[in-house]
């Protein structure tokens, strides 16, 4: 687990009718510097319990005097990001974790091609600004809807001009993934953030014009969803134990006391992958191969089908 790092909100802005931006500043200590490309996980105090949820710092490294991080408003909400829209306001106090970089920039490419969908340009909003600062090359091409979660489009076109691609119902541009890949050397690399679809996309078409997986790099968090109750039997200590319906396994597990480990909480890290021996599994990770989620699972984000019981080997 990170530490634990008290923060208070001096910042908050409205970006689209779906997204807020919020900043923080240390309560009692430094920040951590950070590298861009990381998130830190969130601390949401709900009434019932605390929901951790992990968001990509969309500032400059360079300015670690305060973190920013943008929040969208999910529509299937546990109440998280919920609480953060209509609850928190400026001078409210946060736990946060130590900044965590998963999608870091890769050393070796020449040249950065970056693929946004809607809050998925967060991290690519540090990266770019980042790259400006080490003179690296860049473009960035960012598909999204105008009016509702075009977050930051002004900002990008201010800032970076003609490396800039903007895709919305505004410019009337459509993304062509597979002209955009065919059109990259083999000294570039591609980052994709964003819907499900997209990434998927992105990385297929790749795969097909033959890029080395070694080229292609993604990050999509996945907050837990709601879904049907379901109980899971620890084989290990011989417990039952009931997961709610907005509860994730995870947060089932931590509530009665058993401790996995975890960094993101998404889906992506792989930190908590555990082990099942029986049930039929929702997996909703971006981790596990096919293969081995027929023995593994992540409970931050995956949940038994609907009338199943799982067995974890805890």
């Amino acid at each position: 687990m990170s530490q634990i790092v008290p923060v208070c909100v001096t910042r908050i802005q409205q970006i689209t009718p779906m997204i807020r931006e919020f900043s923080f500043e240390a309560v009692d200590q430094k920040l951590l510097p950070f590298s861009s490309g990381s998130h830190v996980v969130v601390q949401v105090p709900l009434q019932d319990r605390i929901i951790r949820n992990a968001y990509s710092l969309l500032n400059d490294p360079y300015d670690q005097h305060h973190y920013q991080i943008a929040v969208r408003l999910q529509e299937q909400s546990r109440g998280g990001s919920k609480f953060m829209h209509e609850q928190v306001k400026v001078e409210d106090q946060l736990n946060i974790s130590a900044p965590l970089n998963l999608f870091s920039l890769n050393s070796q490419a020449k040249h950065h091609v970056f693929i946004a969908g809607g809050i998925g340009i967060t991290p690519f909003l540090s990266h770019m600004k980042y790259l400006l600062h080490a003179g690296g090359s860049f473009e960035l091409h960012y598909a999204c809807r105008h009016g509702l979660n075009n977050a930051y489009e002004d900002l990008l076109i201010q800032l970076f001009a003609d490396r800039v691609s903007i895709y919305s119902e505004r410019t009337q541009q459509r993304l062509n993934i597979q002209q955009l890949l065919e059109q990259q050397d083999l000294n570039s690399h591609v980052y994709i953030c964003g819907p499900d679809r997209l990434i998927s996309t992105v990385v297929t078409t790749a795969d097909q014009l033959g890029w080395s997986a070694k080229r292609v790099h993604w990050e999509a968090f996945s907050s837990p969803i709601p879904g049907a109750p379901f109980d899971v039997h620890l084989s290990e200590s011989q417990r039952r134990i009931h997961v709610p319906s907005d509860y994730s396994l995870l947060e089932a597990l931590e509530k009665e006391g058993i401790q996995v480990p975890n960094l993101c909480r998404g889906g992506v890290c792989g930190q908590c992958s555990t082990r099942y021996s029986q049930g039929e599994v929702e997996h909703l990770d971006h981790y596990l191969t096919h293969q081995e989620q027929q023995h593994f699972l992540m409970p931050c984000v995956s949940r038994a089908q609907q009338g199943h019981c799982l067995h974890l080997e805890l």
